[in-house]
């Protein structure tokens, strides 16, 4: 009697993806080890472009070592908190103490608790479509259903609640809100986070608000924080180091309960208790949000005319002004373009081939739109990080590959065509 030993994984992954870094990002390492220079767009990631981390934070962290040594509260230690608490009051969010902070092992981390302590079997999360993938993967984890609402290119990638309260059952508990947005940079208009407010309120859905590229905004757009404008329903807004102070090894987010916190008592503690469990969240980068939150705001100059990151969107921009097959809304804020290529010019465009014949022909990763839970196909993501001479290879590569594709399409046409006459003679 054979017996089988294989080790299969758990059900719950079933619904769950992230080609963020899957099969391409893998095959990128593959090349790279085999000696190709590969140009990784496919990551927010500051530091593999040069960015720095403010040297003000790397002090404050290496002058409190002495104090980093053992657990801290579950919550996070009592500086970071209330500082967090103090830019929410800046921000015009009133009604918050470090009581309602609690500080993670990044954003990431925090959006696994937040959900876990939510969800029950069956439970809905609206969330965008295109969204950041880790939330869809989040809800489906916990045992919740991720009922995808769309943000369509027409409308600028902004949603319209009400196509969002149309998608309401009695199963719809929370709503999740990415502003500015990734994938596509997009920002909210001041009415239309209004109406998402007054929705959540009508439906008591919680709010999670995901705005860690709070202050990476472009040419005036205003990045608003929803819980200035949430009032009668519990909001919880999640940001952290990683992106906007160019940290994202450091591990530290947030997340500010503010709102209707009467009446969230149980889910606050049940949220303290897996917080408690996973002990308490790395103790020495939290040092460094004190100085981070408090002190000189460096992003404003990356995002300001003639800043890198200003400069290398405005690249990206430009580029596909002139391109022949490509079409963008132009990112009103965080570090990524979400780029569509015009059907007519290449009606059998897929993005993951794409993706791929991009990485092996020229050695540029891209994360294909379908990663971000969207149902169309002819869209891709990259990063704006790079300085501006890497884009303008970048997307000199990307033309050449698509003049190449519609070439093919093209002579494959013909010859179907001529085939075609000739049986028809």
């Amino acid at each position: 009697m054979s017996l089988d030993h294989t080790v299969r994984p758990s059900e719950s992954l079933k619904n769950v993806c992230y080609e963020i870094r899957g099969r391409l990002a893998r095959r990128a390492q593959e090349l790279e080890r085999q000696g190709y220079e590969i140009i990784s767009l496919n990551i927010g990631n500051p530091r593999l472009f040069g960015f720095r981390t403010p040297e003000t934070m790397r002090l404050a962290m290496i002058e409190n070592l002495s104090d980093s040594e053992g657990y801290c509260h579950q919550k996070g230690i009592f500086p970071a908190r209330e500082a967090v608490v103090m830019q929410q009051q800046a921000r015009g969010v009133t009604g918050v103490s470090a009581e309602e902070v609690f500080i993670g092992n990044g954003v990431s981390e925090l959006i696994d608790l937040v959900l876990r302590a939510l969800l029950n079997d069956g439970d809905e999360v609206l969330v965008p479509s295109p969204d950041y993938p880790l939330w869809t993967a989040a809800v489906n984890l916990n045992r919740g259903r991720a009922v995808h609402y769309p943000c369509r290119r027409e409308n600028g990638f902004v949603p319209d609640p009400a196509e969002i309260e149309a998608l309401i059952t009695r199963r719809t508990r929370a709503i999740v809100i990415i502003n500015p947005n990734n994938p596509t940079g997009a920002t909210y208009p001041r009415p239309v986070l209004e109406a998402l407010a007054r929705l959540a309120e009508r439906h008591q859905l919680v709010v999670y608000s995901d705005e860690i590229y709070d202050q990476m905004v472009y040419d005036g757009a205003e990045s608003i924080p929803m819980a200035t404008l949430v009032r009668d329903t519990l909001c919880a807004t999640l940001s952290g180091l990683s992106k906007v102070y160019r940290a994202c090894g450091y591990r530290v987010g947030w997340a500010v309960f503010s709102g209707r916190l009467r009446g969230s008592a149980d889910y606050l503690s049940a949220l303290e208790l897996l917080s408690s469990l996973r002990l308490c969240s790395n103790v020495p980068a939290q040092w460094a949000v004190q100085t981070a939150l408090g002190g000189y705001q460096s992003i404003r100059e990356l995002v300001a005319a003639g800043g890198r990151l200003y400069e290398s969107r405005r690249v990206i921009i430009e580029a596909a002004a002139v391109s022949r097959y490509l079409r963008l809304n132009r990112p009103d804020g965080a570090m990524y373009a979400f780029v569509g290529v015009d059907p007519q010019a290449l009606p059998e465009f897929d993005d993951q081939q794409f993706a791929l014949d991009l990485l092996e022909q020229k050695h540029v990763l891209v994360a294909p739109g379908v990663s971000f839970n969207v149902p169309y196909r002819n869209y891709f993501r990259v990063t704006t990080l790079p300085d501006a001479t890497t884009l303008r290879t970048v997307f000199s590569r990307i033309e050449e590959l698509l003049a190449a594709q519609a070439t093919r399409a093209l002579e494959t046409g013909r010859g179907s065509v001529v085939e075609a006459r000739a049986r028809f003679k």
